[in-house]
């Protein structure tokens, strides 16, 4: 059977059908169950009816937030190939004494929904992952020191385990991701490298592939990404307010994956020097995409390093993930066409000069 050619493949496109744009790139999106996605995702005729709404409160302002079920899920599959997980970053799937929590109960709702060959990537709980947590005190935020950083048999029985069990083979990955530090709240080079070796060690028997996000460059050392290519760890190229370009984490890198499974992450979330909050309210009701992000030359910018670094993987003969949130571009789907148009545009070049 022949491969599609360039104009089916932008027809698919251009319908928010994903799967077969690259060999060596998944395409899928940060949390999923969207309203705003009604008539790109979601078919309308099945979910108009079916949302439910929640109110979010940030910074004073409400926002409505319009749900559809966790059984559409089966219909997320039909234009995606991976979908990331994150409300296991906000809690862990078992409590402390070993009992279900409501994460558990939602994680296994989309194991029953999921069609056969489904790809999840979870967020691992920010308990094990943050030395510090955020805390409200007197209305105002606060940080208080994590006493579960890095507990290791904690994160074994509370998350490993039953994530696994729930999501058996269609767990891909899951996503340690560590909250922004200063340079004098962090440990040494040698320190960090040091304490998330040990923890790592210890929780790689019953986990999937782990993936490092870290969000303080200063701690994107060469002795660092030395580590994870020895540990067989991969590096999230994450765009991020205050984390570099991509381009500039590939070369921070070495130019090189270091997964063992061969495989690679990039997390489009918040425009670059712009706060969760101010690109939250720009975005909302992620139904669309917004000028005052997508059409800035940063985004753009953001969309041509997505496109080079999956040739990258290609070229290294690795399977690069691009996720992407509705903050990078006001609407995720959107972002994701944008990037697939993109690389169409790069493989009719290559086909011209073959």
């Amino acid at each position: 059977m022949s491969a599609p050619s360039i104009e089916n493949l932008r027809e698919a496109v251009e319908a928010y059908r994903f799967h077969d744009v690259h060999p060596s790139v998944y395409f899928g999106t940060a949390s999923d169950r969207y309203g705003g996605w009604i008539g790109q995702i979601y078919p309308e005729d099945v979910y108009a009816s079916a949302v439910s709404t929640r109110s979010r409160k940030m910074r004073g302002k409400s926002f409505e937030e319009r749900r559809v079920p966790i059984a559409s899920v089966k219909d997320y599959f039909k234009h995606f190939a991976v979908l990331e997980i994150d409300f296991t970053f906000y809690r862990p799937l078992l409590d402390d004494n070993g009992d279900p929590t409501p994460a558990y109960f939602t994680l296994n709702k989309y194991a029953e929904h999921a069609p056969e060959g489904a790809r999840f990537l979870l967020k691992a709980p920010q308990i094990y992952c943050a030395r510090q947590l955020r805390r409200s005190s007197n209305g105002r935020p606060t940080f208080v020191e994590n006493k579960t950083f890095l507990n290791a048999p904690a994160c074994l029985e509370q998350f490993c385990k039953p994530a696994r069990h729930v999501l058996g083979e269609m767990l891909k990955g899951v996503i340690f991701q560590q909250e922004y530090q200063r340079v004098a709240d962090s440990p040494s080079d040698h320190e960090n490298v040091e304490e998330l070796s040990a923890f790592f060690a210890e929780v790689a028997p019953v986990s999937a592939q782990w993936h490092l996000e870290l969000r303080s460059e200063h701690l994107l050392t060469d002795r660092y990404f030395e580590w994870l290519s020895e540990a067989g760890l991969g590096h999230v190229f994450s765009h991020w307010t205050w984390l570099p370009m991509i381009r500039e984490q590939w070369k921070m890198c070495g130019e090189r994956f270091s997964a063992a499974n061969a495989e690679a992450i990039t997390r489009l979330l918040t425009p670059r020097n712009m706060k969760y909050a101010e690109a939250y309210a720009l975005a909302h009701p992620f139904d669309r995409p917004v000028p005052e992000i997508a059409e800035t030359p940063e985004a753009q910018a953001m969309v041509l390093d997505a496109t080079a670094l999956a040739y990258q993987a290609h070229a290294q003969e690795v399977t690069l993930n691009i996720i992407s949130n509705n903050r990078a571009w006001g609407n995720a789907p959107d972002l994701s066409r944008a990037i697939a148009h993109r690389i169409l545009d790069e493989e009719e070049k290559r086909a011209e000069t073959a």
